[in-house]
């Protein structure tokens, strides 16, 4: 069993690596450059084609489909995407590849936009409604019917399925480990987990929607408003903070962990790993949630991805930084990089402190189970349909309790291999598609010239 541990840990430590930094990466510079640098020259379009719609009236556009709300297909993905990978994820960045990593965490964030637009403009191209009358798309669809790869297609979905079975056991554990640090034992928290997902996946589409636009914008409000009143008590330290950020990305003068130095590699390697695991771009796992939003054209839904990305990653992903640095926290040599969050929490809220970081780790974690859950059963409907599809539902369910009270741990070696033969077939159709979305990316920016 060691031994088995130790290859599959050195195997993912590689793949998770190099191979797929330069897979992600890579592929998002390449589209970048194919769409023409759009999540650059079109930010504020894009800002005010999502958010800014958020707080204008207007009237329902023609021809526009689909079966949840625009907003309610972003929160039920950042439902997903926001998660322990912002918190625990950037302190990890942090302790192991200094400051600079947050800068290398951002330029990743960048060129993911891209991927991730890509990713949900193809998935609206090529989505379907499925027997119930509901959207349904992803990677697996236009691998099949864009790609015309049925092999990629189930590839893509068998991995997924099996890999989201494994992570909500992680998930859940997780939540269990955050109620644990309030005073809730696991198999109570993990129970009323259980219950909490059979009632929002039992909904379908809608619900998980309808769920997802309250319950996301509370838990991450909740975390985000931390860490300012953090921030504001430190303000003298911004400058400081900001210049070790941007400066250690280059020279890697930082130590790490409050104890050995720091390197250029290991800021550019902990700074890209932590970027791509925490915004999910080239995962595949967006483009589920965004086939289902009623819209008029593929480019407008895939805006939402950019901004995803960024709120996720770079708003996120940055009070986290910050609150890490200002305090000086980082530089405690007595502390663990999971540690850390909540000692800062802690050091300047008191004993509310670390109520507040396990509360967000549990809300974050709840969402992402519900919204990983739900995706798993849109990949078992296309692979063998929806009474297939019910089934894993039940043992998605039985998976959430299974993993809070730490069962079946064995599987959990498999997280990373899995998801990573999830990525590939994926980034193959986007990349192989390109041409499709750039072709709607300029469809969609003349039909604005003309009717603006």
């Amino acid at each position: 069993m060691q031994a088995l541990e130790q290859f599959i840990s050195a195997l993912t430590g590689v793949l998770w690596g190099p191979v797929m930094s330069l897979l992600l990466v890579g592929g998002g510079l390449f589209l970048t450059a194919r769409l023409g640098f759009l999540q650059f020259r079109r930010f504020g379009t894009a800002w005010s084609q999502t958010v800014g719609g958020l707080f204008r009236r207007s009237g329902s556009r023609r021809r526009a489909r689909g079966t949840i709300t625009p907003f309610q297909a972003v929160t039920a993905e950042l439902g997903s995407t926001v998660g322990a990978s912002n918190i625990i994820g950037v302190s990890v960045a942090i302790f192991f590849g200094g400051p600079g990593a947050v800068f290398w965490m951002w330029a990743t964030a960048f060129v993911g936009m891209a991927t991730k637009y890509s990713e949900i403009v193809l998935s609206l191209l090529y989505r379907k409604k499925d027997e119930q009358g509901e959207f349904v798309g992803g990677p697996m669809y236009y691998l099949r019917r864009g790609m015309k790869s049925p092999a990629l297609a189930a590839a893509f979905a068998f991995f997924f399925m099996l890999e989201i079975f494994s992570s909500i056991m992680v998930q859940s554990n997780s939540a269990a480990g955050s109620a644990g640090a309030i005073g809730i034992p696991p198999l109570v928290s993990g129970a009323v987990i259980t219950l909490m997902l059979a009632l929002i996946v039992f909904g379908g589409v809608k619900r998980v929607g309808r769920v997802s636009e309250k319950f996301v914008p509370f838990m991450s409000g909740l975390y985000i408003l931390g860490c300012l009143g953090i921030i504001l008590g430190h303000i003298h330290s911004l400058p400081q903070a900001l210049l070790l950020i941007v400066g250690d990305a280059f020279s890697g003068k930082a130590a790490l962990g409050g104890a050995a130095g720091g390197s250029l590699l290991l800021a550019l390697r902990w700074g890209t790993a932590r970027g791509l695991y925490s915004n999910e771009a080239g995962m595949g796992s967006a483009p589920i949630a965004h086939a289902a939003a009623i819209t008029d054209h593929p480019a407008r839904q895939g805006l939402w991805g950019i901004i995803s990305v960024f709120f996720d990653t770079v708003v996120i992903g940055t009070v986290t930084a910050l609150v890490l640095l200002m305090t000086g926290i980082w530089r405690d040599p007595g502390l663990e990089a999971t540690e850390m969050p909540a000692a800062a929490f802690s050091g300047f809220y008191g004993g509310a402190g670390g109520v507040i970081v396990s509360l967000s780790l549990l809300l974050f974690v709840i969402s992402t189970i519900y919204v990983i859950a739900f995706y798993g059963e849109k990949l078992a409907a296309f692979l063998f349909g929806r009474r297939f599809a019910l089934v894993m539902r039940m043992v998605y369910i039985a998976a959430c309790l299974i993993g809070a009270v730490g069962g079946l741990k064995i599987l959990w070696l498999f997280l990373d291999l899995l998801l990573f033969l999830v990525v590939i077939p994926n980034m193959i159709g986007v990349i192989g598609l390109s041409g499709k979305a750039a072709a709607a990316t300029r469809d969609f920016f003349s039909s604005q010239k003309r009717s603006g």
